[in-house]
């Protein structure tokens, strides 16, 4: 299972089925995995809970949502969507074949948080997603108070959210939530919030040559981006709703590309659906459109 960061000559292709993706022409570069807790310290400001920030962590407390059990959304396992999962290390080491038999075709892992912290049981769940059959991917838990979008894209790319074209590996996402150590915002005005995510999207893409997803709630997304139409045509969106239907999306996209339905907390992780058929995820995970 190749593991590489990637220097790319690129060009976008529109897909049907929600799904954004980037073509690409790879040069193979070393990447490190992470094997501790820490790394290189983040100007000071090592996050104090790292190990209790995962996708959707916080949204519920912010949304009133119910995050406990949840429900499989209308017509969830029809051949126009895939089951997925995404996890971090409060899920320990996963049973990834018993996902798989459970009909779990892709999962996106926690990485990094900021600059200075790295998923332990990083190797165990993105290889064992791989080594399952899965198609995987890593995420990047935004602190934008800490450091600069491009210095946390960085170490995210160099950390276990490289990008290689084997057919199963998906372009790395941007986990960007409410703040679980202050302001809500991160204490950025709505033009600052933009250009940070901005920088982490435009140094991820000249790490690996791919369009980072988007993970975000629409409310969250007005809230600290005064609902910016910036990035719906270049970063494919991963939104969270955990309910019977996805919702409103945030602004400048017109369809998502994951929808996690259910934020659990338990050990299985929690549940997305990718919004196309099978096909259509590995067009996202080669990226181009080689149906």
């Amino acid at each position: 299972m190749p593991l590489r960061r990637s220097a790319p000559a690129r060009r976008r292709v529109p897909l049907a089925a929600g799904t954004l993706v980037s073509f690409v022409t790879v040069v193979a570069l070393p990447l490190t995995l992470p094997g501790t807790a820490t790394a290189t310290p983040d100007a000071g400001r090592t996050p104090a809970h790292p190990e209790q920030d995962w996708m959707g962590s916080t949204i519920a407390m912010h949304e009133g949502m119910e995050r406990a059990g949840g429900s499989e959304p209308r017509n969830a396992w029809s051949r126009k969507s895939v089951a997925g999962v995404d996890v971090s290390s409060h899920n320990g080491n996963v049973s990834w074949k018993k996902l798989r038999r459970m009909g779990v075709r892709f999962a996106y892992v926690k990485a990094t948080e900021g600059t200075s912290y790295t998923n332990p049981y990083f190797t165990q769940q993105y290889r064992g997603s791989y080594h399952a059959g899965m198609i995987h991917g890593a995420y990047h838990f935004a602190l934008p108070d800490h450091s600069g979008g491009a210095a946390q894209a960085r170490f995210f790319a160099r950390h276990g959210g490289g990008w290689s074209r084997d057919g199963r590996t998906l372009p790395g996402a941007l986990d960007m939530e409410y703040n679980p150590y202050g302001a809500t915002c991160y204490g950025k005005s709505h033009g600052g919030m933009v250009s940070w995510i901005a920088d982490f999207v435009r140094a991820y893409r000249e790490e690996t040559g791919r369009d980072a997803v988007i993970y975000t709630s629409t409310n969250w997304w007005k809230r600290c981006t005064g609902n910016s139409t910036r990035f719906g045509r270049t970063n494919p969106l991963w939104i969270p709703r955990y309910g019977s239907s996805v919702g409103t999306l945030p602004g400048g996209w017109r369809f998502h590309s994951i929808w996690q339905h259910t934020s659990s907390g338990h050990t299985v992780g929690d549940h997305n659906r990718f919004n196309g058929p099978y096909s259509r995820l590995k067009v996202l995970a080669n990226g181009e459109d080689d149906d």
